[in-house]
């Protein structure tokens, strides 16, 4: 049974030529209704902005559009100050503001840039450091105090408060990285295919769901997102989920997808990552693919 509490949004990426463009899409976004709206983050990348504070400002431009780094890049940005910058986002938004990590990529890039090379196990010990540092700068109460393998903050005074319970939401790949969402995230932010393709998300979610269960959590408040690239066509096309292979198929055939993801790989958030963004396709899965999507749910 797929949960009915669907939430449907869409990704952009920060990049310096098409800042306009994407200020008008998040508004456009915002008045047709989506529930999110997903910003890249490659701060190493020549081409991207810096993605908080394009958040910043497309959150003061939109209403009940919430907005959250898709994924932000942790090697690159402090836990305590991530911790603050989230929680003042919220404040300013009143409530529409969400964190999605990734443990780091492209490594080379990062050391390039004066962050760390880290294997992936400790990059995971570190996202789980970080994890613990923000929740607890959130909390505006006594002092702060973690020792950790790569982070360590001694006494700090937290605060403030967000506004509402940020969720966190991992970006994780592979079994230990799935393993660690199920234990401490409030949400799964699958990778795009090219990272982790289709045949891997039902074993993914089956790996946070038991890790889960064995820290004593419930599965099912944990936010599971599929993030799709594609694009929404004039004309229906056979599709079949393989390797990293773009979804082009019509509004109908992109809700038999998100529908089969629903019910039986367990995802409850779907965001587009169309090959051609735009105000064409923005529109078309906000007026057609989404309400298609619940008439087929049967949620309203």
């Amino acid at each position: 049974m797929c949960r009915m509490n669907l939430r449907f949004g869409i990704q952009l990426a920060p990049d310096t030529a098409a800042l306009g463009d994407l200020r008008a899409l998040a508004r456009l976004a915002d008045s047709e209704g989506l529930d999110l709206l997903g910003v890249q983050d490659h701060p190493y990348a020549p081409q991207q902005v810096d993605t908080f504070a394009v958040i910043a400002t497309v959150l003061a431009e939109t209403t009940t559009l919430r907005v959250f780094p898709d994924v932000a890049s942790l090697p690159l940005r402090g836990p305590a100050m991530l911790g603050k910058q989230a929680a003042t986002l919220d404040l300013l938004s009143g409530g529409r503001f969400e964190l999605a990590l990734g443990a780091g990529a492209y490594w080379p890039a990062i050391a390039a840039m004066g962050g760390p090379s880290r294997t992936n196990p400790e990059a995971l010990k570190a996202l789980e450091e970080a994890t613990e540092i923000i929740r607890a700068m959130w909390r505006p109460d006594g002092r702060v105090k973690v020792h950790g393998d790569h982070y360590t903050v001694d006494g700090v005074k937290p605060g403030p408060a967000p506004a509402h319970p940020i969720g966190i939401w991992f970006g994780s790949v592979g079994p230990r990285a799935n393993a660690l969402t199920g234990r401490i995230a409030d949400g799964w932010a699958a990778p795009i295919p090219h990272y982790l393709p289709y045949e891997k998300w039902r074993e993914a979610q089956d790996i946070i769901s038991t890790a889960a269960t064995e820290a004593g959590r419930d599965p099912a408040a944990i936010t599971r997102m599929a993030q799709l690239v594609g694009d929404i066509t004039d004309s229906p096309a056979p599709v079949t989920l393989e390797g990293e292979i773009p979804i082009r198929t019509d509004a109908a055939g992109w809700a038999r997808v998100l529908a089969d993801l629903a019910t039986g790989t367990g995802f409850d958030t779907f965001v587009y990552w169309p090959e051609n963004p735009g105000e064409t396709q923005l529109r078309r899965w906000a007026a057609e693919v989404v309400p298609a999507t619940r008439a087929l749910l049967g949620v309203g």
